[in-house]
């Protein structure tokens, strides 16, 4: 086995992920790669929806949120768990299987977001 200087610790029981760079919990990370920057957002959530590329079958998309990675997948579950479908969080795209745009509205607006469809 190879060693190196900073060690492979990426897990701990005490805060739970670490960042092998500065070796803190990832949420007290100070180094480069936990600065990372929030997606460029203006504050309004368009929800469109989209069967392009997808063999015929619609996706529901959340845009324009300015959440880092972290909160964008737990409004993501959130989205998910309401509309009682799968789905998933991409290059700061929150999809969701199905027509589900009204609701998904709706659950946005309930948590505070500013949201507005958008598209035909």
């Amino acid at each position: 086995m190879k060693s190196s200087s900073t060690g492979g610790l990426v897990y701990s029981t005490d805060g739970g992920r670490m960042c092998p760079e500065c070796r803190r919990v990832i949420a007290e990370c100070v180094c480069k790669a936990g600065a990372r920057a929030t997606p460029a957002g203006d504050g309004v959530a368009r929800v469109s929806r989209q069967t392009k590329g997808r063999g015929g079958k619609s996706v529901t998309l959340v845009t324009g949120l300015a959440l880092d990675p972290l909160a964008l997948a737990s409004l993501g579950k959130q989205l998910r768990t309401a509309c009682g479908s799968g789905g998933t969080v991409k290059d700061g795209v929150i999809e969701v299987q199905g027509d589900h745009c009204e609701r998904v509205v709706d659950v946005l607006k309930k948590y505070g977001h500013n949201a507005k469809r958008a598209g035909g």
